[in-house]
């Protein structure tokens, strides 16, 4: 029985593996959006302890492309380099 075990435990820590790469992917992600937009948006000499219209404006816009461009990068990646129809 123990033959049968092995490959169970095999695909969990595969499964655990792909999961714990998956999350860091996810983190780097996070914070290279996060250190992009504030660097394109946010005056490196604050003024206010809030931030205004438009660099709230901006950093929506920012995220929203960043977004896009990643979703268009991970279509294009799964679809075998093709560019999405």
């Amino acid at each position: 029985m123990a033959a049968n075990t092995t490959p169970a435990g095999i695909e969990k820590e595969q499964a655990f593996g792909m999961a714990e790469t998956e999350m860091e992917y996810r983190v780097e992600l996070f914070n290279r959006l996060g250190q992009t937009c504030f660097n394109k948006c946010v005056d490196k000499r604050y003024k206010e302890s809030e931030l205004n219209m438009g660099e709230n404006s901006c950093i929506d816009r920012c995220v929203s492309k960043y977004w896009q461009v990643n979703s268009m990068i991970g279509q294009m990646l799964s679809a075998g380099g093709r560019p999405p129809m």
